[in-house]
């Protein structure tokens, strides 16, 4: 009886000292090298390999660095983490090549660290002749999203997909959005609100450039929508509303701006030239307000027209 009661508890302490073993192995901060292995710790002197490798090692609120070029594969996020590709605007070195499948996935269940950062980051859906990405940045769960100097591009659905099922935070800095079937954002929830900011960007060769439906608000400033087939801004939806200021809306089909569905737009200070369509272009109770301040021209259809101004103090 001894002999067994002492096995009992020599497992219970193996098991225990396991799990204490697995939780310190998680550091804060972890990295990934194009010569490096998942075996490793993931240390600045022994990195990981890819990303899947490195996040399974790093603790939540933790950040994952990238020491030199190379493709770190594409990874789902569950906790709150900052993945840094390095090189800053000045030439970014880490990619993802997602080659029929999603780039990032960010599905955050952390209690703890409600943010996910991308930084300094090239996502590919393996463009070329046959475009097999599925979804560049697909955002599901979380409360803050920042994508910062980041290359998203050659995917068969959006580039960004942000229709998480409750109110999320998405803030896009210096970011180009490219060659996306699906459209560059689409935005949408069943519960709250989405809030996203965009700014010093481009959203260019996609279906819709930006697209807000059910219980998003967009802001749009000083970034470029051009050469988009399934057309340039959109508001769809009674709960949504973009505001568009010192941007440029150019050489986009069907529309530049369009407010549909008792969508809202405001535009201030933004030029809206060479729609092959309608600069701005409302229907079905939507709204287009703007302060009298934008330049169109050169629309195919027309330049359209406003439906009420902008408030102005």
């Amino acid at each position: 009886m001894k002999r067994t009661i002492f096995f009992i508890f020599a497992a219970v302490l193996f098991c225990f000292c396991a799990m204490t073993s697995q939780a310190q192995a998680q550091a804060t901060r972890t990295w990934v090298s194009g010569v490096g292995d998942d075996a490793n710790p993931c240390s600045r002197t022994a990195p990981c390999k890819t990303f899947p490798g490195a996040i399974s090692k790093t603790a939540d609120c933790g950040e994952i660095d990238a020491l030199d070029p190379g493709g770190f594969g594409v990874v789902t996020i569950t906790k709150g983490i900052k993945i840094d590709g390095g090189g800053g605007e000045a030439g970014q070195v880490a990619s993802i090549l997602a080659s029929g499948t999603n780039g990032v996935v960010v599905n955050n269940q952390s209690a703890a660290c409600n943010f996910t950062v991308l930084r300094n980051l090239d996502i590919n859906g393996a463009g070329g002749a046959s475009v097999t990405g599925l979804i560049g940045v697909s955002v599901l769960a979380g409360k803050n999203v920042s994508l910062e100097n980041i290359d998203i591009e050659n995917f068969t659905q959006q580039c960004i997909n942000f229709q998480p099922s409750s109110s999320m935070n998405l803030i896009m800095y210096s970011t180009n959005l490219e060659n996306c079937a699906g459209g560059g954002i689409k935005a949408a929830t069943t519960t709250g609100t989405n809030r996203l900011n965009i700014e010093k960007s481009t959203i260019q060769r996609s279906g819709i450039g930006v697209q807000a439906t059910s219980n998003s608000d967009v802001v749009i400033h000083h970034s470029m929508v051009s050469n988009n087939a399934g057309g340039g801004i959109e508001a769809n939806g009674s709960t949504s509303q973009i505001s568009v200021d010192l941007s440029t809306v150019s050489n986009n089909q069907t529309f530049g701006l369009h407010a549909t569905n008792s969508g809202i737009i405001r535009a201030t200070n933004t030029s809206i030239y060479f729609t092959n369509g309608t600069g701005m272009l409302v229907d079905t109770s939507g709204q287009m307000l703007t302060g009298n301040n934008n330049w169109l021209g050169g629309n195919t259809s027309g330049d359209g027209s406003k439906t009420g101004s902008v408030g102005i103090l």
